[in-house]
Protein backbone atom coordinates (compact mmCIF):
# COMPACT_ATOMS: atom_id res chain seq x y z
CA UNK A 1 0.00 0.00 0.00
CA UNK A 2 1.30 3.57 -1.41
CA UNK A 3 1.68 6.69 0.90
CA UNK A 4 -1.50 7.44 -1.03
CA UNK A 5 -3.79 4.66 0.04
CA UNK A 6 -5.38 4.79 4.00
CA UNK A 7 -7.33 1.99 5.40
CA UNK A 8 -9.95 3.21 7.63
CA UNK A 9 -10.56 1.05 11.05
CA UNK A 10 -13.64 -0.64 9.19
CA UNK A 11 -12.21 -2.09 6.30
CA UNK A 12 -12.11 0.32 3.29
CA UNK A 13 -9.17 1.25 1.39
CA UNK A 14 -9.35 4.71 0.85
CA UNK A 15 -6.87 5.92 -2.08
CA UNK A 16 -6.37 8.50 -4.56
CA UNK A 17 -6.06 6.34 -7.62
CA UNK A 18 -9.93 5.38 -8.69
CA UNK A 19 -11.00 1.81 -8.12
CA UNK A 20 -13.19 -0.66 -9.53
CA UNK A 21 -13.01 -3.10 -7.56
CA UNK A 22 -14.69 -1.51 -4.73
CA UNK A 23 -16.58 -4.57 -2.69
CA UNK A 24 -20.43 -3.12 -1.48
CA UNK A 25 -18.81 -4.25 2.02
CA UNK A 26 -15.91 -1.75 1.46
CA UNK A 27 -18.75 1.06 0.59
CA UNK A 28 -20.78 0.48 3.23
CA UNK A 29 -18.36 0.72 5.57
CA UNK A 30 -17.59 4.36 4.11
CA UNK A 31 -20.75 5.43 5.27
CA UNK A 32 -20.44 4.34 8.76
CA UNK A 33 -17.87 6.11 8.94
CA UNK A 34 -17.82 9.31 11.79
CA UNK A 35 -18.85 12.05 9.81
CA UNK A 36 -16.20 14.10 10.41
CA UNK A 37 -13.74 11.41 9.57
CA UNK A 38 -15.64 10.88 6.37
CA UNK A 39 -15.72 14.41 5.13
CA UNK A 40 -12.38 14.97 6.41
CA UNK A 41 -11.27 11.79 4.20
CA UNK A 42 -13.22 12.97 1.48
CA UNK A 43 -11.58 16.30 1.33
CA UNK A 44 -8.09 14.47 1.34
CA UNK A 45 -9.46 12.87 -1.81
CA UNK A 46 -10.62 15.37 -3.67
CA UNK A 47 -7.35 17.67 -3.31
CA UNK A 48 -5.24 14.75 -5.16
CA UNK A 49 -7.12 15.80 -8.46
CA UNK A 50 -8.94 18.94 -8.04
CA UNK A 51 -8.70 22.59 -6.96
CA UNK A 52 -10.99 22.30 -3.50
CA UNK A 53 -12.09 26.08 -4.37
CA UNK A 54 -13.04 25.19 -7.93
CA UNK A 55 -17.03 24.30 -9.06
CA UNK A 56 -17.84 23.22 -12.66
CA UNK A 57 -20.84 24.78 -14.03
CA UNK A 58 -23.61 23.24 -16.01
CA UNK A 59 -26.78 24.99 -17.58
CA UNK A 60 -29.33 22.53 -18.43
CA UNK A 61 -32.19 22.72 -20.83
CA UNK A 62 -35.73 21.35 -21.08
CA UNK A 63 -35.62 21.19 -25.12
CA UNK A 64 -38.46 18.82 -25.25
CA UNK A 65 -40.72 18.55 -22.05
CA UNK A 66 -43.49 15.83 -20.90
CA UNK A 67 -45.42 13.37 -23.11
CA UNK A 68 -42.78 11.11 -22.03
CA UNK A 69 -44.10 6.96 -22.11
CA UNK A 70 -42.39 5.44 -19.23
CA UNK A 71 -43.71 5.32 -15.92
CA UNK A 72 -41.11 6.46 -13.59
CA UNK A 73 -42.22 6.79 -10.10
CA UNK A 74 -40.65 10.38 -9.41
CA UNK A 75 -40.85 12.19 -12.93
CA UNK A 76 -43.58 14.68 -13.48
CA UNK A 77 -42.81 14.09 -17.38
CA UNK A 78 -44.69 11.09 -17.62
CA UNK A 79 -48.24 10.51 -19.06
CA UNK A 80 -49.22 8.29 -16.99
CA UNK A 81 -49.30 10.58 -13.89
CA UNK A 82 -51.44 13.75 -13.74
CA UNK A 83 -48.88 16.64 -13.06
CA UNK A 84 -49.20 20.43 -13.70
CA UNK A 85 -45.84 20.75 -15.74
CA UNK A 86 -45.97 22.27 -18.86
CA UNK A 87 -44.91 20.06 -22.17
CA UNK A 88 -43.97 21.36 -24.55
CA UNK A 89 -42.73 19.76 -28.17
CA UNK A 90 -38.85 19.91 -29.54
CA UNK A 91 -37.41 23.92 -29.03
CA UNK A 92 -36.45 25.38 -32.76
CA UNK A 93 -32.72 25.05 -33.18
CA UNK A 94 -32.65 29.13 -32.75
CA UNK A 95 -34.51 28.78 -29.52
CA UNK A 96 -31.69 26.58 -28.22
CA UNK A 97 -29.31 28.11 -29.59
CA UNK A 98 -30.05 31.85 -27.87
CA UNK A 99 -30.47 29.93 -24.65
CA UNK A 100 -26.86 28.11 -24.82
CA UNK A 101 -25.53 31.93 -25.50
CA UNK A 102 -27.56 32.94 -22.45
CA UNK A 103 -25.74 30.33 -20.46
CA UNK A 104 -22.10 30.95 -21.84
CA UNK A 105 -23.24 34.83 -20.98
CA UNK A 106 -23.92 34.10 -17.45
CA UNK A 107 -20.90 31.98 -16.90
CA UNK A 108 -21.85 27.90 -17.85
CA UNK A 109 -18.80 26.22 -19.49
CA UNK A 110 -21.41 23.43 -20.34
CA UNK A 111 -24.78 23.02 -21.61
CA UNK A 112 -27.08 20.09 -20.81
CA UNK A 113 -29.85 19.32 -23.55
CA UNK A 114 -32.85 16.75 -22.02
CA UNK A 115 -35.49 15.40 -23.86
CA UNK A 116 -38.51 13.63 -22.82
CA UNK A 117 -38.32 10.60 -24.86
CA UNK A 118 -37.81 6.73 -24.07
CA UNK A 119 -35.09 6.57 -26.71
CA UNK A 120 -35.16 8.80 -29.53
CA UNK A 121 -36.01 7.42 -33.30
CA UNK A 122 -33.19 8.32 -35.49
CA UNK A 123 -35.39 10.97 -37.18
CA UNK A 124 -36.27 12.45 -33.99
CA UNK A 125 -32.30 12.63 -33.45
CA UNK A 126 -31.31 14.72 -36.53
CA UNK A 127 -32.90 18.23 -35.43
CA UNK A 128 -31.12 17.46 -31.98
CA UNK A 129 -27.87 16.95 -33.58
CA UNK A 130 -28.32 20.24 -35.53
CA UNK A 131 -28.23 21.59 -31.57
CA UNK A 132 -25.49 19.88 -30.29
CA UNK A 133 -23.14 21.00 -33.69
CA UNK A 134 -24.88 24.74 -32.86
CA UNK A 135 -24.39 25.26 -28.96
CA UNK A 136 -20.31 23.53 -29.95
CA UNK A 137 -20.08 25.92 -32.41
CA UNK A 138 -20.95 28.92 -29.60
CA UNK A 139 -18.14 27.15 -27.21
CA UNK A 140 -19.53 25.41 -25.06
CA UNK A 141 -19.30 21.73 -23.53
CA UNK A 142 -22.13 20.11 -24.94
CA UNK A 143 -24.60 17.06 -23.21
CA UNK A 144 -27.22 15.84 -24.08
CA UNK A 145 -29.67 13.30 -22.27
CA UNK A 146 -32.37 11.67 -25.04
CA UNK A 147 -33.22 8.01 -23.37
CA UNK A 148 -32.37 4.73 -24.19
CA UNK A 149 -30.19 5.31 -27.26
CA UNK A 150 -30.08 2.41 -30.24
CA UNK A 151 -26.90 1.29 -32.43
CA UNK A 152 -25.45 4.05 -33.99
CA UNK A 153 -26.86 6.92 -31.96
CA UNK A 154 -24.10 7.73 -29.88
CA UNK A 155 -22.18 7.36 -32.84
CA UNK A 156 -23.79 9.95 -34.97
CA UNK A 157 -24.04 12.46 -31.54
CA UNK A 158 -20.02 11.85 -31.04
CA UNK A 159 -19.33 12.74 -34.87
CA UNK A 160 -21.85 16.21 -33.74
CA UNK A 161 -19.38 17.00 -31.23
CA UNK A 162 -21.28 15.42 -28.39
CA UNK A 163 -18.77 15.79 -25.27
CA UNK A 164 -21.28 14.34 -22.81
CA UNK A 165 -24.16 11.43 -22.29
CA UNK A 166 -26.14 11.77 -19.23
CA UNK A 167 -27.72 8.28 -18.26
CA UNK A 168 -28.62 8.06 -14.83
CA UNK A 169 -28.67 4.45 -13.10
CA UNK A 170 -31.09 5.83 -10.57
CA UNK A 171 -31.06 3.88 -7.93
CA UNK A 172 -29.67 0.11 -7.13
CA UNK A 173 -30.60 -2.57 -9.07
CA UNK A 174 -32.59 -4.01 -6.40
CA UNK A 175 -34.58 -1.06 -5.79
CA UNK A 176 -34.98 -0.01 -9.06
CA UNK A 177 -37.82 -2.49 -10.01
CA UNK A 178 -39.90 -0.74 -7.39
CA UNK A 179 -39.98 2.98 -8.89
CA UNK A 180 -39.55 1.48 -12.86
CA UNK A 181 -41.17 -1.15 -14.95
CA UNK A 182 -40.87 0.31 -18.35
CA UNK A 183 -37.47 -0.41 -18.87
CA UNK A 184 -34.96 -2.30 -17.31
CA UNK A 185 -31.13 -1.82 -15.25
CA UNK A 186 -29.52 -3.72 -18.09
CA UNK A 187 -31.07 -1.21 -20.55
CA UNK A 188 -29.81 1.49 -18.80
CA UNK A 189 -26.64 -0.20 -18.48
CA UNK A 190 -26.40 -1.43 -22.34
CA UNK A 191 -27.13 2.11 -23.33
CA UNK A 192 -23.93 3.39 -21.45
CA UNK A 193 -21.84 0.84 -22.88
CA UNK A 194 -23.02 2.39 -26.51
CA UNK A 195 -21.99 6.06 -25.22
CA UNK A 196 -18.62 4.90 -23.66
CA UNK A 197 -17.57 3.19 -26.94
CA UNK A 198 -18.28 5.50 -29.03
CA UNK A 199 -16.25 7.62 -27.06
CA UNK A 200 -18.46 10.14 -25.53
CA UNK A 201 -18.01 11.13 -21.91
CA UNK A 202 -20.21 9.37 -19.22
CA UNK A 203 -22.63 11.02 -17.01
CA UNK A 204 -24.10 9.40 -14.79
CA UNK A 205 -25.69 9.09 -10.84
CA UNK A 206 -28.64 8.82 -9.33
CA UNK A 207 -31.59 9.78 -7.06
CA UNK A 208 -31.94 9.72 -3.46
CA UNK A 209 -34.85 10.41 -1.01
CA UNK A 210 -37.25 8.01 -2.71
CA UNK A 211 -37.55 5.46 -0.21
CA UNK A 212 -34.66 3.43 -0.56
CA UNK A 213 -32.61 2.30 2.26
CA UNK A 214 -28.70 2.90 3.06
CA UNK A 215 -28.00 -0.15 1.44
CA UNK A 216 -29.68 0.78 -1.42
CA UNK A 217 -27.68 4.11 -1.75
CA UNK A 218 -24.52 1.86 -1.03
CA UNK A 219 -25.68 -0.38 -4.16
CA UNK A 220 -26.35 2.05 -6.56
CA UNK A 221 -22.55 3.87 -5.68
CA UNK A 222 -21.20 0.84 -5.61
CA UNK A 223 -22.58 0.13 -9.36
CA UNK A 224 -21.32 3.69 -10.57
CA UNK A 225 -17.54 3.04 -8.61
CA UNK A 226 -16.85 -0.52 -10.32
CA UNK A 227 -18.08 0.97 -13.82
CA UNK A 228 -14.67 0.94 -16.38
CA UNK A 229 -14.10 3.03 -16.78
CA UNK A 230 -15.89 5.38 -13.74
CA UNK A 231 -18.52 7.90 -15.15
CA UNK A 232 -16.78 11.45 -15.87
CA UNK A 233 -19.44 13.03 -14.45
CA UNK A 234 -21.67 11.76 -11.39
CA UNK A 235 -25.22 13.78 -10.51
CA UNK A 236 -26.23 13.41 -7.23
CA UNK A 237 -29.86 14.22 -7.26
CA UNK A 238 -32.16 14.69 -3.74
CA UNK A 239 -35.78 13.63 -5.09
CA UNK A 240 -38.06 16.69 -5.75
CA UNK A 241 -41.86 15.21 -4.62
CA UNK A 242 -43.58 16.50 -7.45
CA UNK A 243 -47.67 16.78 -6.75
CA UNK A 244 -49.46 13.83 -9.04
CA UNK A 245 -46.60 11.40 -8.55
CA UNK A 246 -46.47 8.30 -6.72
CA UNK A 247 -43.17 9.59 -4.67
CA UNK A 248 -45.23 12.66 -3.68
CA UNK A 249 -45.55 11.94 -0.81
CA UNK A 250 -41.88 10.27 -0.03
CA UNK A 251 -40.57 11.98 3.03
CA UNK A 252 -37.55 13.98 3.31
CA UNK A 253 -34.00 12.36 3.43
CA UNK A 254 -32.00 12.99 6.27
CA UNK A 255 -29.68 16.17 4.92
CA UNK A 256 -26.66 14.31 6.50
CA UNK A 257 -27.17 11.29 4.79
CA UNK A 258 -26.99 13.26 1.53
CA UNK A 259 -23.91 14.55 2.65
CA UNK A 260 -22.22 10.76 3.28
CA UNK A 261 -23.44 10.66 -0.33
CA UNK A 262 -21.45 13.22 -1.83
CA UNK A 263 -18.43 11.95 0.22
CA UNK A 264 -18.68 8.65 -0.05
CA UNK A 265 -19.00 9.03 -4.17
CA UNK A 266 -15.94 11.55 -3.61
CA UNK A 267 -14.34 8.66 -2.21
CA UNK A 268 -15.11 5.60 -4.76
CA UNK A 269 -14.83 8.04 -8.08
CA UNK A 270 -11.49 10.39 -7.48
CA UNK A 271 -11.31 11.70 -10.71
CA UNK A 272 -14.98 12.39 -11.33
CA UNK A 273 -17.08 15.42 -10.92
CA UNK A 274 -19.53 15.32 -8.76
CA UNK A 275 -22.71 17.32 -8.81
CA UNK A 276 -24.61 18.90 -7.10
CA UNK A 277 -28.30 18.14 -9.18
CA UNK A 278 -31.85 18.45 -8.57
CA UNK A 279 -33.18 19.28 -5.10
CA UNK A 280 -30.60 22.23 -4.22
CA UNK A 281 -33.26 24.50 -4.42
CA UNK A 282 -34.50 23.46 -0.91
CA UNK A 283 -31.07 23.16 0.59
CA UNK A 284 -29.72 26.02 2.65
CA UNK A 285 -26.48 27.63 2.12
CA UNK A 286 -24.57 25.80 5.05
CA UNK A 287 -26.19 22.48 3.60
CA UNK A 288 -24.87 23.00 -0.02
CA UNK A 289 -21.19 24.64 1.74
CA UNK A 290 -21.56 20.98 3.41
CA UNK A 291 -21.53 19.05 0.04
CA UNK A 292 -18.79 21.00 -1.60
CA UNK A 293 -16.42 20.05 1.63
CA UNK A 294 -17.31 16.48 1.25
CA UNK A 295 -16.26 16.77 -2.30
CA UNK A 296 -18.99 17.84 -4.60
CA UNK A 297 -17.53 20.29 -7.77
CA UNK A 298 -20.15 21.13 -10.05
CA UNK A 299 -23.64 22.73 -10.63
CA UNK A 300 -26.80 23.23 -12.63
CA UNK A 301 -26.57 26.89 -12.71
CA UNK A 302 -29.52 29.18 -13.83
CA UNK A 303 -33.31 28.85 -12.20
CA UNK A 304 -34.94 25.57 -13.67
CA UNK A 305 -33.56 22.18 -14.48
CA UNK A 306 -35.55 20.20 -16.51
CA UNK A 307 -39.19 20.46 -14.77
CA UNK A 308 -38.12 21.44 -11.19
CA UNK A 309 -36.57 24.75 -9.63
CA UNK A 310 -32.88 25.59 -9.08
CA UNK A 311 -31.48 28.49 -7.23
CA UNK A 312 -31.39 31.79 -9.29
CA UNK A 313 -27.49 32.92 -10.84
CA UNK A 314 -27.48 35.77 -8.58
CA UNK A 315 -27.94 33.59 -5.02
CA UNK A 316 -25.35 31.41 -6.36
CA UNK A 317 -22.92 33.90 -7.19
CA UNK A 318 -23.42 35.31 -4.18
CA UNK A 319 -22.92 31.79 -2.22
CA UNK A 320 -19.44 31.12 -4.29
CA UNK A 321 -18.49 34.78 -3.01
CA UNK A 322 -19.14 34.00 0.76
CA UNK A 323 -17.19 30.12 0.35
CA UNK A 324 -14.55 31.73 -1.68
CA UNK A 325 -15.23 29.20 -4.85
CA UNK A 326 -14.50 30.24 -8.23
CA UNK A 327 -16.49 28.26 -11.56
CA UNK A 328 -13.96 26.02 -13.20
CA UNK A 329 -12.63 26.59 -16.46
CA UNK A 330 -14.46 24.66 -19.23
CA UNK A 331 -12.56 21.75 -20.20
CA UNK A 332 -11.04 20.77 -17.23
CA UNK A 333 -10.81 17.03 -16.66
CA UNK A 334 -9.11 15.32 -13.84
CA UNK A 335 -8.36 12.71 -16.12
CA UNK A 336 -4.38 12.75 -16.52
CA UNK A 337 -4.74 16.37 -15.57
CA UNK A 338 -4.07 15.93 -12.42
CA UNK A 339 -0.98 18.26 -11.81
CA UNK A 340 -3.12 20.91 -13.79
CA UNK A 341 -6.48 20.46 -11.46
CA UNK A 342 -4.56 20.96 -8.47
CA UNK A 343 -3.48 24.67 -9.43
CA UNK A 344 -2.28 26.54 -6.31
CA UNK A 345 -2.29 23.39 -4.23
CA UNK A 346 1.05 21.39 -3.04
CA UNK A 347 2.45 18.74 -5.02
CA UNK A 348 0.99 15.39 -4.10
CA UNK A 349 4.43 14.32 -2.34
CA UNK A 350 3.89 17.29 0.14
CA UNK A 351 0.43 16.58 1.22
CA UNK A 352 0.57 13.37 2.11
CA UNK A 353 -1.27 14.79 5.76
CA UNK A 354 -1.97 11.53 7.97
CA UNK A 355 -5.61 11.17 8.01
CA UNK A 356 -7.07 11.09 11.91
CA UNK A 357 -6.04 7.88 13.74
CA UNK A 358 -10.08 7.10 14.06
CA UNK A 359 -9.69 6.87 10.25
CA UNK A 360 -6.66 5.38 8.90
CA UNK A 361 -2.79 4.91 9.66
CA UNK A 362 -0.07 6.78 7.13
CA UNK A 363 1.90 4.13 5.78
CA UNK A 364 5.21 4.53 4.42
CA UNK A 365 5.99 4.97 0.16
CA UNK A 366 6.40 1.29 -0.73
Amino acid sequence: MSALEKENTLGARITAEPRTDWSRSEVAALFELPFNDLLYSAQWVHRQYFDANAVQVSTLLSIKTGACPEDCAYCPQSIRFETAIDTHDLMPLEAVRAAAQRAKDAGATRFCMGASYRGPKDSQLEPIVEMVKAVKAIGLETCATLGLLRPGQAERLAEAGLDYYNHNLDSSAEFYEKIISTRTYADRLETLERVRTAGVKVCCGGIVGMGETRADRVGMLHTLATLAPQPESVPINELVPIPGTPLANTPALDPFEFVRCIAVARILMPRSHVRLSAGRSDFSDELQALCFFAGANSIFYGEKLLTTGNPDTAADRRLFERLGLVPEDAGMDARGRATQARAGMPAVEQCREQLPGAVAERLAAS
